[in-house]
């Protein structure tokens, strides 16, 4: 496994959207580069992650991106941005490894480029062949696992196969066991900050085998979440007071001085507006913050509702 070595004084944030936000990262990405000063010097963007719509390796969420592959690709060669292919489909069989599409993902963000690109995965069947057919692409062990045990959390870790490992949100706050970890170790975790799910929920992983059997095409009846306030759907404000949330106070006093610096937001279904809220919280200076909204909003070529 080749090491991606990274400063423990930065932190690595890794955005939602590949292929659902092309227009918005192109005015985004462009801003980030220009306008460096209107961002914490402290971060930096480790990646952008998704999947098109209808690809069957899909999962975590039901993939509605429509944005040209190569148009993708091609923008996140321009800035030196890691591309993940969320590929997290619990539930393939031999059969689907053959699926020209999701290959031809694979064949595109494959090629030679300064910054790797990456799979977002759960399935070791994929992972053992996407390991022998597309040997430059890293690969990243996916929350949907829902690892919530830590002795098995430190186990995937160990695995050598996987650059990093996304833990369930519910190990966030496990800040004495988490600083227990090697060094090398912590380069590998990579916490997903902003999750709205209810803490207590026990149906997670059910939740996202449903999303599985929907990217693969197969009848089956919607996942019914019957956590508390869930009519409301993603609520930005809710998930701060959720017992997981990692916020930019914790990660500057807490997690970057422990050794951690990865860390994910979540939002590829939730559209562009609320997008560019976990932007600003999370990247951007707060005198700076209205700069930046001028800068998106008023560009006539994004539609942000």
């Amino acid at each position: 496994m080749e090491t991606i070595v990274q400063s423990s004084h930065k932190a690595y944030f890794h955005l939602p959207g590949l292929f659902e936000f092309y227009e918005f990262y192109k005015v985004f990405l462009a801003l980030f580069r220009e306008h460096r000063e209107y961002f914490y010097d402290w971060c930096e963007i480790g990646s952008i992650y998704g999947a098109p719509a209808d690809c069957i390796w899909g999962g975590g969420r039901v993939g509605f991106g429509e944005d040209d592959a190569r148009k993708v690709a091609s923008l996140m060669k321009e800035y030196e941005i890691s591309a993940r292919l969320t590929f997290s489909n619990s539930l393939l069989r031999e059969e689907h490894l053959q699926d020209r599409r999701c290959n031809d993902l694979c064949e595109l963000f494959h090629t030679e480029t300064k910054v790797k690109n990456g799979v977002i995965l759960y399935s070791d069947l994929l992972l053992d062949y996407l390991k022998e057919r597309y040997r430059k692409l890293y690969f990243v062990s996916s929350t949907t696992k829902v690892i919530t045990d830590f002795r098995k959390f430190r186990e995937e870790i160990k695995r050598e196969e996987f650059t990093y490992v996304v833990p369930d949100f519910r190990l966030n706050k496990k800040l004495k066991e988490l600083d227990s970890l090697l060094a090398v170790e912590k380069h590998k975790v990579e916490f997903l900050c902003n999750e709205c799910c209810y803490f207590g929920c026990t149906d997670r992983k059910d939740c996202y085998e449903n999303v599985s059997r929907k990217s693969l095409g197969e009848e089956c009846q919607d996942h019914i979440c019957t956590a508390p306030d869930s009519q409301y759907g993603y609520r930005f404000s809710r998930a701060m007071t959720n017992p997981g949330f990692i916020g930019i106070e914790d990660i500057r006093n807490s997690y970057l001085p422990m050794g951690f610096s990865n860390f994910k937001i979540e939002g590829r279904g939730l559209g562009s507006a609320l997008l560019l809220e976990f932007l600003l919280y999370y990247m951007t200076k707060p005198e700076q913050q209205l700069k930046v909204r001028e800068e998106i909003y008023l560009d006539s070529m994004l539609d942000l509702f």
